[in-house]
């Protein structure tokens, strides 16, 4: 059974720590973080000097850009890796992590500090929406591509929950079978879709969440191929664009959207979370380059 935390108890937990003052990714250390898992000294030293070189690259991408104006969110990806290999991160400063199961989450979430904002990036089954919404520092779920899916997680939050849950709708991009995701938005199209239906159903019948923007998942093809561009990010932006057109024009959506009146893309991992980032990502998703190569589950 995995372990549940009152809201009591989150809520010592986060007058114990002080809000980060710094860069989003970067926060001071917590006093009491002896208590949890923690990696021998090699290993600590190989995850911090790996997460400084993302971190560089992050800020060196984002620079380069004229899509951003503000460095996007470092979300480390730490399925399959220990909870002291999480510790070594979240030790140097790191906040943001992503889980692709559930359970594995819902089991790190349990012995693992409280400030730590958890990203689910994984496939979204149904009967798992109550088990992540119970989870109290849940912060947002990328991986929503049904009004079912969304509408149960509005349903399970708990009562006490302070803040809304943020929500992502996945987009299949690449059009490949084996993903998940809703058929991209072009310009040209009707404003009644699947995508658009979705949309609006969070943002006007769903108060515990807050549509915060559209994620993807590339193509292997896609990314590694060229430097120059690449066709699922470019479908991203386009959708975004379509989706927030459609969004502004109807007069009848009072709820809040968006991060500062636009949708973030979260598109961008490992191999190609630069190139995301000069298309105008502003989430990227980087499990490897951090913790490096996953061993088999």
């Amino acid at each position: 059974m995995h372990a549940r935390f009152t809201s009591l108890t989150l809520r010592r937990a986060i007058k114990r720590r002080k809000p980060p003052t710094g860069p989003l990714n970067v926060c001071l250390m917590s006093s009491d973080s002896a208590s949890y898992p923690t990696a021998s000294e090699e290993r600590t030293e190989e995850i911090r000097a790996a997460l400084d070189e993302v971190r560089a690259r992050v800020k060196a991408a984002a620079e380069s850009s004229s899509e951003n104006s503000v460095e996007p969110r470092l979300v480390a990806v730490s399925k399959y890796k220990s909870a002291a290999d999480i510790m070594a991160c979240y030790q140097h400063g790191q906040r943001d992590f992503g889980e692709n199961y559930a359970a594995e989450l819902a089991e790190k979430a349990a012995v693992l500090p409280k400030d730590i904002r958890w990203h689910f990036i994984g496939g979204l089954q149904s009967n798992k929406c109550k088990p992540l919404a119970a989870i109290p520092n849940i912060y947002a779920v990328q991986t929503v591509d049904s009004t079912k899916k969304a509408t149960a997680l509005n349903k399970s939050l708990p009562d006490d929950r302070q803040t809304p849950l943020n929500i992502y709708i996945q987009v299949n991009t690449s059009g490949e079978d084996q993903k998940s995701g809703i058929t991209p938005l072009k310009k040209s199209e009707p404003t009644s879709t699947d995508l658009v239906d979705l949309a609006k159903l969070i943002i006007r019948d769903c108060p515990r969440l807050r549509l915060v923007g559209l994620m993807t998942i590339g193509s292997f093809e896609a990314s590694t191929g060229s430097d120059e561009e690449n066709p699922d990010f470019k479908s991203l932006v386009e959708t975004k664009e379509a989706l927030t057109e459609i969004l502004r024009s109807d007069s009848s959506l009072s709820g809040e959207w968006g991060v500062n009146g636009d949708l973030e893309l979260s598109m961008g991992m490992s191999a190609d979370f630069e190139l995301a980032i000069r298309a105008g990502s502003g989430s990227v998703r980087v499990g490897t380059g951090i913790f490096g190569s996953r061993a088999p589950k």
